[in-house]
């Protein structure tokens, strides 16, 4: 593989994280939730379901993919819907439980994530990633015409490291910038209104990829 196919994979890569969709909201959530580190593990996460995706269709298994594409679907929808419905079930309680208490204002700058929390933001970024079969259809669809035949195993691991790594770069961005700008303290102090449309979010997006599944 010459320096140009590298560089072609690359900007397809990296065109393919930057477009919004499930996982954006995801990593929004956990970094307004729980700070700069929970969006930074949620980042990664979603980088590693990228990679394997990349790997399975670079690796020439498409008919994996056509296998799973429909049923992993389903699941990825049912687990949105999931999401939102209990990112907006939360917003019901107490203004105290919802972060809305007069002169709290957490900051998640100053404070650190819990480890538990983290681990949790790294399992949805992956989990949102992985349930999400249209990530190797992509890959499927556009690496298949600029990794050349004649490409190495070893170069192909290449491929899907750089995929993976162009994601969670992104994603980790998305959440560093963020953790580091105001919009985030204002975000915290309008913790249910944000919390709310998180939740139709994910649920609007949800039942659209339930729709695409089965119709």
């Amino acid at each position: 593989m010459n320096p140009d196919a590298w560089l072609t994979i690359l900007l397809v890569c990296g065109s393919g994280a930057m477009s919004p969709g499930p996982s954006l909201v995801v990593v929004l959530k956990n970094t307004v939730e729980g700070g700069r580190a929970n969006g930074v593990a949620c980042g990664l996460g979603h980088g590693l379901g990228v990679g394997i995706y990349a790997f399975v269709a670079v690796a020439g298994l498409a008919a994996l993919v056509s296998a799973i594409e429909r049923p992993v679907m389903i699941a990825g929808a049912l687990y949105l819907l999931w999401m939102g419905a209990n990112i907006i079930r939360a917003t019901w309680g107490s203004a105290e439980t919802s972060g809305e208490t007069q002169g709290a204002d957490p900051d998640p700058l100053e404070s650190e994530s819990t480890p538990a929390a983290n681990t949790g933001g790294f399992t949805e970024g992956f989990t949102v990633a992985f349930l999400n079969p249209k990530i190797a259809v992509f890959f499927l669809a556009l690496l298949s015409n600029l990794v050349p035949p004649e490409a190495t195993m070893p170069e192909r691991a290449g491929v899907a490291a750089l995929a993976m790594t162009v994601d969670a770069v992104w994603y980790v961005l998305v959440a560093a910038a963020l953790a580091g700008t105001g919009a985030i303290r204002w975000l915290r102090r309008n913790g249910r209104a944000v919390d709310r449309t998180f939740g139709f979010v994910l649920l609007s997006l949800g039942a659209w990829v339930l729709w695409r599944a089965i119709a």
